[in-house]
């Protein structure tokens, strides 16, 4: 089992950063040919997920929506203040799971990773998987 950790830097409150070109590279430079690769984040207000990676503003409509539907103030009781970011990260998911054959991420045509922030600006991180079929 291959893996690796990936430090990121967030620039925003709520963010969605590509983060595809990091995981092909890891499947790239450690020869995976077939298997599942597992992308987790660790962070109880971030989150990953699979979407549309051509049209820029499907990032800005999923992160105005969460944000129209999840507001920033409201009658939430925990102290730190972040409890809209924990709802998204909840609602989002801590991993995602990609075949891998021929090399490559087993990705739709438009389809990209995403690391979601949801309590930035901060330092980040995420761990990539290998399950080798080889």
């Amino acid at each position: 089992m291959k893996c690796q950790t990936i430090n990121i830097q967030t620039q925003s409150k709520t963010e969605l950063i590509d983060i595809t070109n990091h995981v092909q590279t890891f499947v790239r430079e450690n020869k995976i040919e077939h298997g599942i690769c597992m992308i987790y984040i660790p962070h109880t207000t971030a989150a990953v997920t699979i979407n549309e990676n051509a049209d820029p503003t499907v990032k800005q409509d999923v992160l105005m929506v969460l944000n129209d539907i999840i507001p920033w103030k409201a009658n939430y009781k925990h102290l730190e203040g972040n409890s809209p970011a924990h709802i998204k990260s909840i609602i989002c998911g801590a991993s995602e799971l990609i075949p891998v054959a021929d090399h490559q991420l087993v990705l739709g045509t438009w389809q990209g990773i995403f690391f979601c922030e949801f309590d930035g600006p901060r330092n980040r991180k995420f761990y990539i998987q290998m399950l080798s079929c080889q």
